[in-house]
C-alpha cells in the first residue's frame, strides 16, 4: 500500500524568520491522526533566515537527524559540542536520558534550508551524544546511497534505531528499485523533481508511506533528489 501524501496537504508554519512545511503534528499543530509512521515522529522541511534559529531547550529519548539541504546549521549543546554542519553533511543527536542544545543558521547572509527528523529511540535512558559525517555526493547519482543506519562508518552516521535513511540523485528516465522485507516501513520524500514509484506519482514536496509492499520501483519523469527511510 503506497499512501501519498501531497506537499500541499503538509501544516505550513510561518513565523518570519522559520518558514516550515510539518509532515505530522509538531509544536502547536496537533492531528490525532496524524502523530507518526512507525518509530518516525516528526518530519519538518525548514527554511531559516540568517543568524535566526532555535534557542537552547531541552530533549530526551529521541533520535534526532538535520539534513543540511542548503546553507549551514550551527549546533551548541551542554556536553561541549559546537559544530557547523554544511551541506552534503547529516548530525544526529541522540537526546537520551536528557539534553539541551540550541541551533541557528550559522550564516549572517545565507538563508538555509534543513529536513529535521525525530525517531523513537531503540532504547530508553541512553548516554546523550552527538556526531556529523560528510558523505560523498557523487555516490548519490542513480543510487540509493545510506546516510544513517545503526552501525555508522566514516561516511554514515549512526543511530540508535533499527533504520536506514537513504538519498539519491535519480536522471529523467532513470530507475532504481528496492526491496522491503516483511513488516517493514518505506517513508519518501521527494526534495526535488518528480517521479513515479510503482504506478503511483509524486512531485515536489510530495512524501509517500508504504507499507506491505515487496518491492519498489522508482523511476525519474524529471531530475529527482529523494530520501528513502527503512524503518519498523
Amino acid at each position: 500500500m503506497i499512501q501519498v501524501f501531497p506537499a500541499d496537504s503538509r501544516f505550513n508554519v510561518d513565523q518570519g524568520w522559520l518558514r516550515s512545511r510539518l509532515s505530522f503534528s509538531f509544536g502547536n499543530y496537533y492531528d490525532p491522526d496524524n502523530t507518526g509512521f512507525g518509530v518516525l515522529r516528526v518530519c519538518n522541511d525548514d527554511d531559516v533566515d540568517p543568524s535566526k534559529g532555535f534557542g537552547a531547550h531541552p530533549h530526551s529519548d529521541m533520535e534526532i537527524l538535520t539534513i543540511v539541504l542548503s546553507g549551514s546549521v550551527r549546533h551548541e549543546d551542554n556536553l561541549g559540542n559546537m559544530e557547523v554542519t554544511t551541506t552534503g553533511e547529516v548530525q544526529r543527536m541522540s537526546a537520551g536520558s536528557g539534553v539541551v542544545h540550541a541551533e541557528y543558521n550559522a550564516s549572517q547572509t545565507e538563508p538555509m534550508r534543513i529536513l529535521q527528523m525525530w525517531f523513537m529511540p531503540n532504547e530508553r535512558g541512553l548516554d546523550p551524544s552527538y556526531e556529523t559525517r560528510r558523505y560523498n555526493s557523487e555516490k548519490l547519482k542513480n543510487a540509493l546511497l545510506p546516510i544513517v543506519d545503526p552501525q555508522g562508518s566514516e561516511q554514515i552516521v549512526k543511530i540508535h534505531q533499527d533504520l536506514t535513511l537513504y538519498l539519491c540523485r535519480l536522471d529523467k528516465d532513470k530507475d532504481i528499485t528496492f526491496r522491503q522485507e516483511d513488516g517493514r516501513r518505506i517513508f519518501l520524500f521527494v526534495i526535488e523533481g518528480r517521479l513515479t514509484v510503482n504506478d503511483t506519482r509524486l512531485g515536489e514536496g510530495d512524501t509517500a508511506r508504504i507499507e506491505s509492499l515487496a518491492q519498489l520501483s522508482i523511476m525519474a519523469e524529471e531530475d529527482a533528489f529523494l530520501m528513502l527511510i527503512d524503518l519498523p
